[in-house]
């Protein structure tokens, strides 16, 4: 019996997209947020909704209105999370209104979000209080979508998008603030900018304690908790300012002293790598 063909395991699966940096966080650390894309022409200009999450984790839902939804935080897939995602949104175009893509599976080698999508549009991300987006408007919501809903709201950490910077995600976790910042920089070069300032005592953003840094899709996210009741809205300038001195500190290209060797030493050895 001739072996199915597997896909190939990708480290960074959503290089090259407009964005990289926010479908990590959508992938990983944002629990409600949707942004719109558009097909190529080959798969015929639709317009589809991107999500972090949706009912009993499907993959992807047609809803009544026509409207696609294609998660990117499901239960499974391959090696390739770019081909998984573009898999459940070729399934999902093909359904009856008001139907979903319930399983993934896992899918054979075949067209990449980065064959499929309209790369020339942006990627522009709404972060939401709750799980209403799953819903069409005025929709009649069965029992157990409603109470699958209603738990989802119940359980969601609190999360909102820096304005003054790209891809910074302020979260509350029960008595604690953080900050999750994705960037989409070579993560030798980043981290060395990482441990420049973490030596010179200039890692934090304003208040905010830079505690490492976690691995997603190939893509680096920095992490600082914040002082007790710090809003989303406290960052905005401190964090513009940190951007500053990072990007001095990236383009900086000289041997890393004693101390930013010390601190990069800590650094990695603290880092975590999800999926």
């Amino acid at each position: 019996m001739a072996k199915k063909p597997s896909v190939d395991f990708v480290l960074r699966p959503f290089a090259g997209l407009p964005g990289e940096p926010d479908w990590v966080a959508l992938r990983e650390v944002v629990p409600a947020a949707t942004a719109p894309v558009r097909t190529t022409a080959e798969y015929g200009s639709r317009d589809v909704v991107i999500a972090t999450v949706l009912p009993m984790a499907w993959p992807a839902l047609h809803r009544a209105d026509g409207v696609v939804l294609v998660a990117l935080q499901t239960n499974s897939g391959s090696g390739d999370a770019s081909r998984d995602v573009a898999a459940a949104l070729l399934e999902a175009l093909e359904l009856t209104p008001g139907s979903a893509v319930t399983t993934s599976g896992v899918p054979v080698p075949g067209p990449r979000l980065q064959d499929v999508l309209d790369l020339t549009l942006g990627f522009d991300v709404t972060v939401h209080e709750g799980f209403d987006f799953w819903l069409a408007p005025d929709a009649e919501v069965g029992a157990d979508l409603r109470e699958a809903l209603e738990q989802a709201n119940e359980s969601m950490v609190p999360t909102r998008q820096l304005a003054s910077v790209d891809s910074a995600y302020w979260c509350r976790m029960g008595e604690r603030e953080y900050l999750r910042w994705a960037m989409p920089h070579d993560e030798q070069l980043l981290v060395d900018a990482l441990a420049r300032l973490h030596a010179a005592r200039e890692s934090a953003i304003g208040a905010a304690k830079f505690v490492g840094y976690f691995r997603s899709s190939g893509v680096v996210v920095p992490v600082w908790e914040l002082a007790p009741g710090t809003a989303v809205e406290d960052l905005e300038q401190p964090a513009a300012e940190f951007r500053t001195r990072f990007e001095a500190a990236l383009a900086d290209t000289s041997p890393l002293d004693a101390n930013a060797r010390r601190a990069r030493a800590g650094l990695v050895a603290r880092q975590v790598t999800l999926r």
